[in-house]
């Protein structure tokens, strides 16, 4: 079996991680737009949740704190790469599109990296404001500040072109 001899929180991280890895990838690609750095950015997520799991605090958080070890990933990611070019996006939007509106995914990238989380996570995600408040480790209030302030710049955007 494969959670045999694993305590109780290490198999519900194991567990959310088999369930969610799409969810997942999907968040890492639409900051990184390349497979391989997203797949790489899930792993060593799943790595540090798995390797971490006897500080989760509470069973009913975890799905939660993989989210939180995701977006740190991601955001530690890009910090060490350099920002890509449009070119270089257009280049990948030929392999797979995150999202099916190319509009929409240049205009996400003009956002703050904590506006396109909140607006990720609640559209892409369909998570909830006081789970993306939780995942984001902030206040209800400031996730939905962020999230109408990201929306406004994206309306913006849009009817720019």
């Amino acid at each position: 079996m494969l959670f045999q001899g694993k305590d109780k929180k290490e198999q519900k991280i194991e567990q959310l991680l088999l369930e969610n890895y799409d969810s997942y990838y999907r968040l890492a690609y639409s900051y990184v737009h390349n497979e391989t750095d997203a797949g790489d950015i899930v792993q060593n997520g799943a790595y540090k949740a798995i390797l971490h799991s006897d500080t989760l605090k509470q069973e009913k958080y975890a799905a939660t704190w993989i989210y939180r070890i995701m977006l740190n990933e991601i955001f530690r990611f890009l910090k060490k790469e350099q920002p890509l070019s449009l070119d270089a996006v257009e280049i990948e939007q030929g392999k797979e599109d995150t999202y099916e509106n190319v509009d929409l995914q240049r205009a996400l990238e003009l956002l703050s990296k904590e506006d396109k989380a909140v607006i990720e996570l609640k559209y892409f995600e369909d998570r909830k404001l006081t789970e993306i408040a939780e995942i984001l480790d902030e206040n209800v209030n400031t996730i939905k500040s962020r999230l109408y302030r990201g929306l406004k710049k994206l309306r913006l955007e849009l009817s720019d072109d």
